[in-house]
């Protein structure tokens, strides 16, 4: 015998936010406003370890604030983490797990596996879910291998062989689906890896400047900063100098100064500083 499922109206999307949101500004409340943050940072795993790689634009809202910010963060000797989000979170993030993890090499006297930067990074950005703007690509290189997280900002984290954060991170990640592929060797794992934020540069306005690179093998680190000027300043074609009565004076004002005195006070000769 079969069973009858009631035809129930499946549930579509909830607009009470909005609801709520036109209710809070009837009252004159401030409308809550989404936060935008601009950057491409990115990872691959390779046949001998893990390369990282980021560009250097800051923004404040519409304005380009630095040019060539790192957002590549030491956390250990081999471990590595690209940024996202807001940079002060990033790096104060960054910072702290990065002294937690220096406490644990000094107490076990033995490399720091890549895991427990992982779980480290995601317990703290679950106590504050998600109030600490911190979006994280993690890797490093320990004894069991070559290891690559992506960290949330809420406290959720995937392990995979390729990944992209960050507003620039569709553009980049179109580069690695149709490009990556395993036991690259490390030269093409870094065009790899500069395409893509490449990408991100050229395609999405929050991303800019140069491409910054960090290689993570098992004995060794290079962090190459900057691994490409992806983005070249041009050269002025002209001259833009004008001369005085080019724009025309619509009206002028002028308001006399007059001078009533003028006091000067000598200085001392033994309150002098004569050093040299």
């Amino acid at each position: 015998m079969t069973a009858v499922v009631p035809d129930i109206a499946k549930p579509g999307f909830s607009f009470e936010n909005c609801r709520r949101n036109a209710f809070l500004a009837q009252k004159g409340y401030a409308v809550p406003k989404a936060t935008k943050t601009g950057t491409t940072i990115v990872g691959i795993i390779y046949k001998d370890g893990v390369i990282l790689g980021a560009d250097t634009r800051a923004t404040e809202d519409t304005i380009v604030s630095d040019k060539n910010c790192s957002k590549i963060h030491y956390l250990s000797d081999n471990i590595y983490c690209c940024g996202a989000g807001t940079a002060a979170d990033t790096e104060m993030t960054t910072q702290m797990i990065s002294s937690q993890l220096q406490l644990h090499r000094l107490n076990t006297g033995r490399v720091v596996p890549v895991i427990t930067a992982n779980r480290l990074l995601k317990h703290m950005l679950f106590r504050y879910q998600g109030y600490i703007g911190a979006a994280l690509v993690l890797g490093g290189v320990d004894s069991t291998g070559p290891h690559l997280y992506c960290i949330y900002p809420h406290g959720s984290s995937d392990k995979l062989p390729f990944t992209t954060m960050g507003s620039g991170s569709l553009a980049a990640m179109a580069v690695f689906e149709t490009r990556w592929k395993p036991d690259m060797d490390e030269e093409e794992g870094k065009k790899l890896v500069r395409d893509a934020i490449a990408a991100g540069i050229f395609n999405d306005l929050g991303s800019g400047s140069n491409v910054d690179v960090c290689v993570i093998r098992k004995n060794n680190v290079d962090y190459i900063r900057p691994f490409d000027v992806a983005n070249v300043k041009g050269q002025k074609q002209g001259s833009y100098v004008f001369d005085k009565g080019t724009t025309a004076v619509l009206s002028t004002r002028s308001i006399p100064v007059d001078i009533e005195d003028i006091s000067i006070t000598p200085i001392e000769p033994e309150s002098m500083d004569t050093s040299s």
